[in-house]
């Protein structure tokens, strides 16, 4: 069973939207922080958003602020990111990830913490990736 599964991606002319979605499996659980990563040939992998556990804190990219949105449904276990006004610079494969946000201890309890933090420190899981062109 495959951690995370994306769909969506597509292409699209500059100016318009898409949406892409991501299942997570059982065992990526609510205490991992979700986000969406993006690559393109010869260029390292950006964070573009992240999201964190409760869906209350989010995280964006300067270049996609104001025009793409994160959002998560714990109880389908899915992510979404919401792309308007996409430009050519959008183009990439995007890929969804989920990150462990760990926990502190309070009053004899664990709290897990709710960050957006998605940065990858080897231990992340990661889809396969969709293709997002943006293109006349």
């Amino acid at each position: 069973q495959l951690p995370l599964v994306e769909s969506g991606g597509g292409l699209v002319q500059p100016g318009g939207s898409l949406r892409l979605s991501c299942a997570a499996s059982d065992f990526v659980s609510d205490n991992y922080s979700l986000g969406w990563f993006r690559q393109v040939p010869g260029k390292e992998r950006e964070e573009v958003a992240c999201i964190s556990t409760s869906g209350s804190k989010t995280s964006y990219a300067d270049s996609v602020k104001g025009r793409f949105t994160i959002t998560r449904d714990n109880a389908e276990n899915t992510v979404s990111l919401r792309m308007n006004t996409l430009e050519p610079e959008d183009t990439g494969i995007y890929y969804c990830t989920a990150r462990d946000a760990g926990y502190f201890v309070t009053a004899h309890r664990r709290v897990v913490h709710d960050r957006p933090e998605c940065e990858d420190r080897g231990k992340n899981y990661w889809g396969q990736g969709t293709q997002v062109t943006v293109s006349a």
